[in-house]
């Protein structure tokens, strides 16, 4: 049985080298007279510097290409880290669309682009995958101010048939010259669940004229493939492409199949039969996921760089697997999180690779945080027939692991990688009267918006949202989550929690999916924002939450909404913000979860921190103390959704500047309803309209650049955020 790729994301630290090509022999057991030396013209992928290169190689030479690929890439994820799996499987696919395809004059368009790393290699970017002092040269995806032969930015799935589609359309519309000759889409199995990828085909039949899509059939999304479309795969698969219903036929598309999907002779043929096509046709090819991997390499081999010896017996050094353990052939085996010992076939630990330097840390944010919710919802599922957790893809990212969803059973739906589907498919569930928890990554979500508004919010159905990676963070631009509470705390209806710690975290996710009908039960939508890097790394140092230490005090369960009272020194009693509720957050239910809540008193200064910028908050407070003698409020908010007027009202007297932090888009986010707050409730006296200071995220994409340079370049530092209080006084 044969396997597959998919979409995601995870990120990874890229890091030098020494003696790369010893270690790479090292690392493999690959003598160092086949490991690809970037200075080295013995070796062929070090001689390919555009596609013509790859043109010019012999027939007999191709398959020694591939294999000097696969053995890069290898060493590349041992090294680096990055999407393996499917660029091992789609060798043989890409150089032939080089040797067959004329590229740019040719587009060729990846869908998602997980796969591109081949493509970037013989487009001559094959240093960034050699000289390990050369790795962050290129992203992990496609990128037009990259090269040429790339021709969007591309990191979400489904999208490269209507791309094409566009690309086709201008070529015809405009004639010879539009400079425009081959369309070629290449898209996944795992990404053809994508519903845009099913407008694209009913677009691509009606359009007509030449357009391929180059169909690399793995058997695998990220997980498994999930949807009733991969039995008749798997059928066509079985029969050769004869089988019926065809998916592709039945869109009145043209159809090819070809079993041998890593035989680059058998490709290269396939290609030049399509090749100046006078309609779409659909080129169904059978690749192996992961294909390289011996299948023997184990967790401890990595951590002694002692693996199995990789075998290229074959030509390119793909190999028989058979590891499918499910009856399903279409469901992945037991391998359990995206990075845990890779290998080939239906593997989800073959979607991403972290490098060797990585082995033993801890689990970053988004396994931390979602295994600890998984955890507390698994006990109620014989008791709570209702409650289903969703995951539109990726979750093993957000650790989801494999035997938690075993365990599950019918509570955990994977809908494929269609995120619009499971927002209204939750909807859906809860309607009825059940408990949807919908996971997966902020970026990702955006691809629902209209399902928020329409099905979500407007019908206020109680679907939780887990929004993993949410705010600033260094992955690369098409992965961005710094723009989720600008999406989310701005939806009608829709209730958007930013917990602090784990506790919070918790009882935020208990608070949201209360069974229908209790009597704390929210009454819509609750998306809460799964703490991020800076939350986790003061979890596990408490030094880096100099006010608190991490302790707070419980959250209140007073119903009763005390007027606060200013203490004489100016300050406000943090006792009494606590009890408070504006009116605004006050509907039955609540019982609190939209209050402030203070966790330091004081005068002249508060500061008011959102989420992942919280620990900048008390670390602020700290220095201000220290080193100015200030005695600040600091204040966690807790959710984004409503503003506290009864805490910003107790903050007119004695606080001369209002100080908030966010790790997201600062326009439109926020940190400004805060300020539109005091300038829209402007009192006469002078002295009680505190100064508003905002700090966050400039409105842009920003493509790998480490959180820290980012919180440099935003002022989200101790040192920046003191300097502009200070510089006010």
């Amino acid at each position: 049985m044969r396997s597959a790729s998919g979409n995601g994301f995870d990120s990874s630290d890229s890091f030098a080298v020494s003696g790369a090509a010893e270690r790479t022999a090292r690392l493999h057991d690959i003598p160092p007279s086949i490991t690809p030396s970037h200075g080295d013209d013995s070796h062929l992928l070090s001689r390919i510097a555009s596609p013509a290169d790859v043109k010019a190689l012999a027939p007999n030479e191709l398959a020694e290409l591939c294999r000097e690929i696969r053995t890069t890439l290898l060493a590349y994820g041992h090294q680096h880290g990055g999407h393996i799996g499917s660029n091992l499987g789609m060798v043989e696919a890409t150089v032939a669309l080089h040797r067959v395809f004329d590229s740019p004059r040719d587009r060729i368009v990846f869908d998602v682009s997980h796969q591109s790393y081949v493509h970037k290699m013989l487009t001559g970017r094959a240093a960034a995958y050699l000289d390990p002092d050369r790795f962050s040269e290129v992203t992990g995806f496609t990128n037009p101010d990259e090269s040429k032969h790339d021709q969007f930015v591309l990191g979400h799935t489904g999208t490269s048939i209507s791309l094409a589609c566009g690309l086709a359309k201008t070529r015809d519309m405009e004639g010879p010259n539009s400079g425009i000759g081959n369309v070629i889409a290449v898209i996944g199995d795992g990404s053809l669940s994508s519903g845009v990828a099913f407008e694209g085909l009913n677009n691509a039949a009606e359009q007509g004229g030449n357009l391929i899509i180059v169909f690399n059939d793995n058997e695998m999304s990220i997980a498994g493939d999930f949807g009733g479309m991969y039995g008749p795969l798997a059928r066509l698969r079985a029969s050769g492409g004869t089988a019926q219903p065809n998916l592709f036929n039945a869109f009145g598309l043209d159809y090819r199949y070809v079993e041998a999907g890593n035989d680059v002779s058998a490709l290269v043929a396939a290609f030049e039969e399509v090749r100046d096509i006078d309609h779409p046709v659909v080129v169904h090819i059978h690749t192996l996921k992961g294909a390289g991997y011996d299948g023997e390499e184990t967790h401890a081999d990595r951590q002694t760089a002692s693996a199995s010896p990789v075998s290229f017996d074959s030509p390119t050094g793909v190999h028989p697997t058979d590891n499918v353990n499910h009856s399903e052939p279409w469901h992945s085996d037991h391998c359990n999180l995206s990075d845990h010992e890779p290998h080939e076939g239906q593997c989800e630990a073959s979607h991403w690779q972290n490098p060797d330097a990585a082995i033993g840390k801890p689990d970053n944010p988004r396994k931390h945080y979602g295994k600890m919710a998984m955890a507390a919802l698994e006990p109620r599922f014989a008791a709570e027939p209702g409650l289903v957790v969703i995951s539109p893809a990726t979750p093993g990212s957000n650790g989801i692991t494999h035997e938690f969803r075993e365990r599950a059973g019918a509570h955990y739906v994977d809908t494929g990688i269609t995120e619009s589907h499971a927002v209204a498919y939750a909807a859906g569930i809860a309607r009825a009267g059940g408990t949807p928890v919908v996971a997966t990554t902020a970026s990702f979500f955006q691809r629902a918006y209209d399902q928020f508004f329409q099905e979500m919010s407007l019908n206020r159905s109680r679907v939780t949202v887990l929004d993993f990676l949410g705010g600033l963070s260094g992955s690369d631009n098409t992965h961005s989550g710094a723009y989720d509470v600008t999406m989310f705390s701005n939806i009608p209806g829709a209730t958007m929690l930013v917990p602090t710690s784990a506790r919070d975290y918790l009882a935020d996710l208990a608070w949201a999916t209360a069974p229908a009908g209790s009597a704390d039960a929210p009454a819509g939508p609750v998306v809460i924002r799964v703490p991020g890097e800076a939350i986790l790394t003061a979890e596990r140092d408490a030094t880096l939450l100099p006010v608190t230490g991490g302790q707070i005090a419980d959250r209140p369960q007073s119903t009763s909404l005390p007027v606060s009272v200013s203490s004489a020194s100016g300050g406000i009693s943090a006792a009494t913000v606590r009890g408070t509720v504006s009116v605004t957050a006050q509907r039955a239910g609540v019982r609190h979860m939209l209050d402030w809540r203070v966790n330091q008193t004081g005068s002249h200064v508060a500061i008011i921190g959102l989420g992942n910028a919280y620990p900048l908050a008390e670390q602020t407070a700290a220095a201000l103390s220290a080193d100015y003698g200030i005695t600040a409020t600091v204040i966690d908010p807790r959710q984004c959704t409503s503003l506290d007027s009864d805490v910003l009202e107790s903050l007119r007297d004695g606080h001369q500047q209002v100080i908030t932090l966010e790790d997201g888009q600062l326009e439109g986010g926020w940190g400004e309803k805060v300020t539109a707050y005091y300038a829209n409730h402007h009192v006469s006296d002078g002295s009680r309209n505190p100064h508003v200071l905002n700090f966050g995220a400039a409105k842009e994409f920003t493509d790998r650049v480490p959180l820290g340079e980012l919180n440099e370049r935003y002022g989200l530092t101790v040192e920046q955020v003191t300097e502009a209080i200070t510089r006010c006084f």
